[in-house]
């Protein structure tokens, strides 16, 4: 009887699942598929004239390319900003889990305040003017690193708890100092939560709106989020070629969300049994 209540259960939040996000990505289809005149209306029908093609074509092009810088720039901002999450989370969790003393003390506390507080847009504002990293790439990479360090910092030492003591006293008899050890011969073991990392914080920064819009404004900074406020204005929104923007924004994650769901759960799941 249990079991049976378990397998309606299951199947009722799979539909409510389906149906909350399935519905969504069809009004998006749908509307893209449509003309002008016809996406205006916000009506989920089938499309009278079916354009598709022709509104991503000319969403991509539209605005002097700027589908293309947006994609260049996503993949720029995309890529730095994982690979220093990935290294340097790593390395932090490493020492964190590793040695005890007023140093770990510290990161914990760093490591817990950045997941509580919230993100200040105004002083974060002052301090990159300060240093004279505002409306710049750079800039943005490092909010995108800061944001993220907390949760990859967590999800690393969860993992390394699991890795034997044992390998770093090998290396370190074996003459290997610190950075070697880590690097060596614990960097490769943690193969398995890395790959969780890259992909959570690829979609996450490929997704993330807000702080570009914040922190680097401008057409010719604009990142693949931001290309969707160059159809809208105060009195028109061209719809059919806001929600075909909308598809091609979406198409990315959702391919690698498809592919590598599995291993997002493995490495959540290997970190959350080993720490």
């Amino acid at each position: 009887m249990k079991n049976a209540r378990g397998v309606v259960a299951g199947v009722v939040s799979i539909v409510v699942s389906a149906v909350f996000f399935l519905v969504p990505f069809a009004f998006i289809l749908v509307t893209a598929s449509k003309d002008r005149a016809e996406a205006n209306l916000l009506e989920f029908s089938w499309p009278k004239n079916f354009v598709l093609f022709q509104n991503l074509s000319e969403a991509f092009v539209a605005r002097d390319y700027l589908m293309v810088i947006a994609f260049i720039n996503s993949l720029i901002l995309t890529v730095a900003s994982v690979t220093l999450l990935v290294f340097l989370s790593a390395m932090v969790a490493y020492v964190w889990q590793r040695r005890s003393g007023p140093l770990s003390g510290l990161i914990n506390g760093l490591v817990l305040t950045g997941l509580i507080v919230p993100p200040a847009v105004v002083p974060t504002i002052w301090v990159l003017q300060g240093v004279g990293l505002f409306k710049t790439m750079p800039g943005l990479i490092l909010i995108e690193v800061a944001y993220g360090l907390p949760f990859c910092i967590l999800l690393f030492r969860a993992f390394i708890a699991g890795v034997p003591r044992e390998l770093d006293e090998a290396a370190l008899v074996d003459g290997a100092n610190p950075v070697q050890i880590f690097f060596r011969v614990v960097f490769p073991v943690l193969r398995s939560v890395m790959v969780t990392v890259i992909i959570l914080q690829t979609v996450f920064v490929y997704n993330d709106f807000q702080n570009p819009l914040y922190f680097l404004p401008g057409t010719q900074n604009a990142t693949i989020q931001l290309t969707l406020l160059s159809f809208q204005s105060q009195f028109t929104t061209q719809y059919n070629l806001l929600f075909a923007t909308i598809l091609l924004v979406t198409i990315p994650p959702l391919v690698m969300f498809i592919f590598f769901n599995r291993k997002i759960v493995e490495g959540m799941a290997a970190g959350s049994v080993k720490g």
